[in-house]
């Protein structure tokens, strides 16, 4: 079930990876990769998709359809309970992980 779109700027992976060195710094990740040529930047344009948190064992799960990034459900979500979806980053892997006590991985 479709949840939310994650909303952003559409720019090219070229100028997102100027952008993504400045949020690295700051600890975001708000740059969404849509193919090979294009990311959607979510603190330009974003909604309040972009506070969607990583987990490893998420309840939700994206998928990219045309020009649109959909968060959608992964099962039944409780009513209260926080959505995370897996960011899978290719990044530098300069941000701890925090989904659960333990958690070695690096975003």
């Amino acid at each position: 079930k479709r949840i939310i779109h994650y909303a952003g700027e559409k720019i090219t992976n070229k100028e997102s990876l100027a952008r993504e060195i400045r949020y690295l710094k700051k600890g975001h990740i708000w740059c969404f990769k849509l193919n090979r040529l294009s990311v959607r930047d979510a603190a330009v344009g974003g909604n309040i998709a972009r506070y969607i948190n990583h987990s490893c064992s998420p309840n939700c799960y994206t998928r990219v359809i045309g020009e649109t990034i959909w968060i959608l459900a992964a099962r039944n979500i409780r009513k209260g309970e926080e959505l995370t979806y897996d960011y899978s980053t290719d990044g530098v892997g300069s941000i701890q992980c925090r989904c659960e006590p333990g958690c070695e991985t690096r975003l």
